[in-house]
């Protein structure tokens, strides 16, 4: 009878006891930094002739800042979306994921929604994590 009262005592010490938990330390892009990146790209297509879109995402490829730039198809938006996600979700730049497609015709990465094999967008970096 006494190791059922032990082990029940047991039990509601584990139980009560605050875990240990280790919380995750991260780095997150503000939208005033969103917003400079996204101008700072559009400005300088600009001075190189193509008039773009620009969408810069978060860790978890949702929008922070999209910007359509002037005289733009309306295809823009979309692409530059698609661009910034996929530099994102693989961490390399989307240039590179298109060479990779290129190479590799059968990979089904390419078939994953919003990812898409088109040059013009970077991962963005704070040393080796892609934010």
């Amino acid at each position: 009878m006494m190791v059922h009262y032990l082990a029940a005592a047991a039990l509601l010490a584990a139980a009560t006891t605050p875990a240990q938990a280790e919380l995750l330390a991260r780095k997150d892009l503000s939208m005033e930094t969103a917003l400079t990146t996204a101008t700072t790209a559009i400005e300088t297509c600009k001075t190189q002739g193509y008039r773009v879109s620009a969408t810069v995402v978060g860790r978890n490829g949702e929008i922070i800042v999209q910007l359509r730039g002037d005289n733009t198809g309306p295809h823009t938006i979309e692409n530059s979306f698609r661009k910034a996600y996929t530099a994102r979700t693989f961490r390399i730049p989307s240039g590179e994921f298109a060479t990779r497609v290129k190479d590799n015709p059968t990979s089904g990465q390419v078939h994953l929604t919003n990812v898409i094999a088109n040059q013009g967008a970077l991962p963005i970096k704070v040393g080796d994590d892609v934010i």
